[in-house]
């Protein structure tokens, strides 16, 4: 996909008394305490951060003052505070401003692995955590000043997700909390998190989530960490594209698993022996993937010579369904070599896996971007590709016009169009916490225009790839639905076969890819990134098509 930035950030502003005295937190239930059973561990052995001795500070806690205590922080929560400051004043991607940070504090192994799991997982359960923190204090969190509010969510989430020792947890994020917004917010980041850590996971949620009879959506909400919007609209996708509504806890908690790294092969470049001596493994579903066992792949040969890449199976699979699967269904005629388009060609790697099939079709690939810098990033794509000799041109241009410049010129076209990014958010967390519903339907405008513009300069017989890392029905299907409803000349094909095709020979019958004639993947059900995939193709003859037998086009 080709992931569109937010233009506006939320404001929250900067409070001037952050940390004075009176923002410590509320004191009622106190008396809960008292009910807990006297063992300092719960049923899974884990030690109870609310145990106390007689009259004795708790276990696991510090009884000196945060003034006391280190006024620095260890590496790992450093780097992740760093990256999740980036994320929210810079509206930064996740993953490219985490590897950066940990490169530039050379941290590596045991450490990385640590900064690694409180970034990405402070992100994916902001929602929870802020439900839990606010429960904790006298004020609205919007009154929170936002570093402040960052550094607590490192800390809440090391109490309630990661079962870090409750000193080490606190006493390092409250050295955290002094080194980068200062001792009276120390104090109140200590308060805070002493609160956090006076009840279990179970207890917190049990405290902060509606009821699942009376709210279930709400309760998938806290307990998932989905804005509710997201997680109604992710149920209504899955009725939408023929699956059980009862599957979206699954849903909502696959996005929440950390997914393992992807690599594509550069078709002609490598293979998979030359993976597996590198240390990677054969590909899930993808005959062109491999997977990575853990860490940064690119000190791998194949991979750091642009001949391998990182990218999810989902999005291979759409590339594979254009490039290899819609073999049997262009007809169109040309003479010379066919011509593809990669409509929306950023940041490439759809591009390169196209560009590698290319020659063996006689085809050229023309690749546009409307973004000059994500144009350089597909050249950086391709660039091993076209050293072997693959015909691969780069332009910067709109690809809302290219119907109306090049009209009827293209037999093979691939609209990975601008979308939410909803099917990606196990891999770009942050996108749940700023994308609005209000996103989703000026999305869906350029949607259109690109699709059509796609069907203007697709060649009579010429197939059409439409495709989205989002499973929403205002992205997918209704799109399609509301073009072909304009629209004459054009048939939808049934994908599941042309799909079918880029995965492994020996599991094509075990792979549920739906009723038709679209095809939508999901992360629960194949572990791959939520990707759709339609296949449009323009009537040879010019005379109005019809849809397939049994497959409507709506």
């Amino acid at each position: 996909m080709n992931p569109q930035r937010d233009d506006h950030r939320e404001d929250r502003g900067r409070r001037e008394d952050r940390g004075h005295r009176e923002d410590r937190p509320r004191r009622e239930d106190r008396g809960r305490r008292e009910d807990r059973p006297r063992s300092g561990r719960d049923a899974q052995g884990r030690e109870r951060s609310g145990s106390r001795g007689q009259g004795g500070p708790r276990r696991g806690w510090s009884s000196s003052r945060p003034s006391e205590r280190s006024r620095t922080s260890t590496g790992s929560r450093e780097v992740a505070y760093e990256a999740l400051t980036a994320v929210r004043e810079d509206d930064a991607y996740a993953n490219l401003v985490l590897p950066r940070l940990l490169r530039r504090h050379r941290l590596s192994g045991r450490d990385a692995a640590f900064a690694t799991e409180m970034f990405y997982g402070s992100l994916r359960a902001q929602g929870r955590l802020d439900a839990i923190i606010a429960a904790c204090i006298d004020r609205s969190l919007d009154e929170v000043d936002g570093a402040v509010l960052d550094v607590m969510r490192l800390g809440a989430y090391q109490l309630v997700d990661m079962g870090v020792a409750p000193h080490a947890a606190t006493s390092e994020t409250v050295a955290l909390a002094r080194s980068v917004v200062g001792a009276g917010a120390a104090s109140f980041v200590n308060a805070v998190l002493r609160r956090v850590g006076e009840r279990t996971p179970e207890e917190w949620i049990q405290k902060v989530a509606p009821d699942p009879e009376k709210d279930l959506v709400g309760h998938l909400a806290v307990v998932h960490s989905h804005p509710t919007w997201i997680v109604r609209a992710l149920g209504d996708a899955l009725v939408g594209h023929g699956r059980d509504r009862a599957e979206l806890a699954d849903l909502l908690d696959a996005q929440n698993r950390a997914p393992a790294v992807s690599l594509v092969m550069r078709p002609g470049l490598t293979d998979l022996d030359e993976m597996i001596e590198g240390g990677a493994g054969r590909g899930k579903l993808s005959i062109f993937g491999a997977t990575w066992p853990s860490g940064d792949p690119g000190g791998m040969d194949p991979v750091r010579q642009g001949r391998a890449a990182v990218q999810d199976e989902g999005s291979q699979l759409m590339a594979l369904a254009l490039g290899l699967g819609a073999d049997d269904l262009v007809i169109a005629e040309q003479e010379g070599p066919a011509e593809w388009l990669d409509l929306c060609a950023g940041p490439g790697g759809k591009t390169a896996l196209l560009g590698g099939l290319a020659p063996g079709h006689d085809a050229e690939l023309l690749a546009i971007e409307v973004q000059p810098h994500r144009t350089v990033l597909v050249d950086r794509a391709v660039e091993t590709l076209r050293e072997a000799g693959c015909e691969i041109i780069t332009r910067t241009a709109d690809g809302t016009t290219i119907g109306r410049e090049m009209p009827g010129h293209f037999t093979r076209i691939l609209a990975d169009v601008p979308c939410s990014g909803l099917g990606a958010l196990r891999r770009r967390p942050e996108s749940r916490w700023r994308r609005t519903p209000g996103d989703i339907g000026q999305l869906a405008a350029l949607q259109r225009d690109l699709l059509t513009s796609a069907l203007d300069a697709a060649a009579p017989g010429g197939v059409v790839a439409y495709v989205t890392c989002s499973p929403h029905l205002a992205e997918t299907r209704l799109v399609v639905a509301d073009v072909l409803k304009r629209r004459d000349d054009i048939e939808q094909l049934d994908a599941r076969p042309a799909v079918a095709a880029g995965i492994h020979p020996d599991l094509q019958d075990q792979v549920d890819l739906g009723q038709g004639p679209s095809v939508q993947l999901w992360p629960h059900v194949h572990g791959t990134d939520a990707m759709f995939i339609a296949l449009l193709r323009k009537n040879p003859t010019g005379d109005p098509a019809a849809p397939e037998e049994g497959h409507p086009a709506s």
